[in-house]
């Protein structure tokens, strides 16, 4: 096995309780474990994933694993990983893993530029950081790669970024494009464990407050909804008509942020974008205002602004950075700014990455039979495959669906018949 870094292999054994734990939930990738195991679609290819390290991750990395690929991972997130899943990973599995929870940013790119030095053959992604850093730095590594995959709203942005302006220089399928992932993961994921999180935090009661979510795609209509569950009144802001008028349709106060700033409680931002909340919504906050995000990177908060108009920072509480303002005011950032589903809980349950995990399993299998068919662009995952990680995902939850009879089907592919 390559060398590793993690933090330490002791805690290898509670790792694989999580990873066992976790793979209870991920029936669907569990089926597609077992025929990886006699198919080996995988064999011969050199696979380096940055990813959140989980213990749902590690279940993905033991499949891959099963399926023929020689794996290495690292961490999409200074703040994701599990220690003892990492531990494990190395321990049990010897796959080689690069991921310590905390690490600072300068250990982020060494761990991501050492999977990078296993020479993959394909990328798996979560924010587009390894194609990024192969495309800008490590451009001797683009012969031999086939192609990549893509978790995550955000990397799909940059990678479509890049094809726009001809810079893609291998095909990736956006896995975040399935509707078994963004419909599920997106919505139900993101939105249950950012409150995990946030709630993990802070140990504040939801109920009653104003909670500000920004950005109302997947991600923030799953939010949106968990928090009003939880009693919270709940005010979204926007950029785009179409979404913000969803969201007023849905019964959420819409507006903009510099309204919200004045009359929110809890902030969270999960929009993909950079500077959404910004120094002069800082300004106009309420005196222990709470701010996290939830999108992939730690640019959507403004926080070397509030470090500019603090006198003073500490830590309240794991996770939560207390920034006291010249003015008297204090104002919560969790966190790190990074996402607080992840740094401060364990973020999405089993049951939802298990279809999201299946898409990057089928993707990656997709990307190694058809790799010299495909041009240097972002690709969807095939149909054909997210609607049999929803058949699949049925057939585990007991449920059964209705067919269509030859006449229905007929009739559906016609159009001759009209009103009778």
């Amino acid at each position: 096995m390559d060398k590793y870094d993690i933090k330490d292999p002791k805690q290898a054994e509670g790792g694989r309780r999580r990873i066992q734990w976790a793979e209870r939930e991920m029936p669907v990738l569990r089926s597609i474990h077992e025929r990886f195991a006699k198919d080996r679609p995988l064999k011969g290819l050199r696979l380096a994933a940055c990813l959140h390290v989980t213990a749902e991750t590690a279940n993905l990395m033991r499949t891959l694993q099963i399926g023929g690929a020689d794996v290495v991972l690292t961490a999409s997130n200074p703040l994701s990983t599990q220690d003892d899943v990492a531990a494990s990973l190395v321990s049990h599995d010897e796959i080689p893993v690069f991921a310590v929870k905390g690490e600072d940013n300068a250990t982020y790119y060494k761990h991501l530029n050492a999977a990078l030095d296993h020479k993959p053959h394909m990328t798996m992604d979560d924010g587009a950081d390894l194609v990024s850093e192969i495309h800008t730095k490590r451009r001797e590594l683009l012969e031999g790669i086939v192609g990549g995959t893509e978790e995550t709203t955000t990397g799909v942005i940059r990678l479509k970024a890049m094809a726009a302006d001809g810079k893609l220089e291998f095909p990736v399928v956006a896995v975040n494009d399935a509707m078994t992932k963004h419909l599920f993961d997106n919505r139900y994921g993101t939105g249950q464990s950012t409150v995990d999180g946030i709630v993990r935090a802070t140990n504040i009661l939801l109920a009653g407050k104003n909670f500000v979510v920004a950005g109302y795609g997947w991600c923030g209509r799953g939010l949106a909804d968990r928090a009003r569950g939880m009693g919270a009144s709940v005010i979204v802001t926007e950029i785009n008509p179409l979404p913000a008028l969803e969201a007023v349709m849905n019964g959420f106060r819409v507006m903009t942020m510099a309204e919200a700033a004045k009359i929110g409680d809890i902030f969270v931002t999960v929009t993909g974008d950079l500077n959404v909340i910004d120094k002069h919504h800082f300004e106009n906050m309420k005196d222990g205002a709470i701010v996290a995000n939830s999108g992939h990177f730690n640019v959507e908060i403004n926080i070397p602004s509030l470090e500019k108009m603090a006198k003073e920072k500490r830590l309240v509480r794991p996770f939560v950075e207390e920034y006291a303002l010249k003015d008297g005011r204090v104002i919560h950032i969790l966190g790190e700014g990074r996402l607080v589903n992840l740094a401060a809980a364990e973020g999405h349950p089993a049951s939802v990455m298990d279809m999201s995990f299946a898409n990057q399993a089928l993707s990656a299998e997709f990307m190694a039979k058809n790799a010299d068919k495909l041009e240097n662009r972002v690709y969807s995952v095939p149909e054909d495959i997210d609607k049999e990680i929803a058949r699949l995902k049925l057939e585990a939850m007991g449920v059964n669906i209705d067919v269509l009879t030859a006449e229905q089907e007929k009739y559906l592919n016609s159009w001759e018949e009209g009103t009778v």
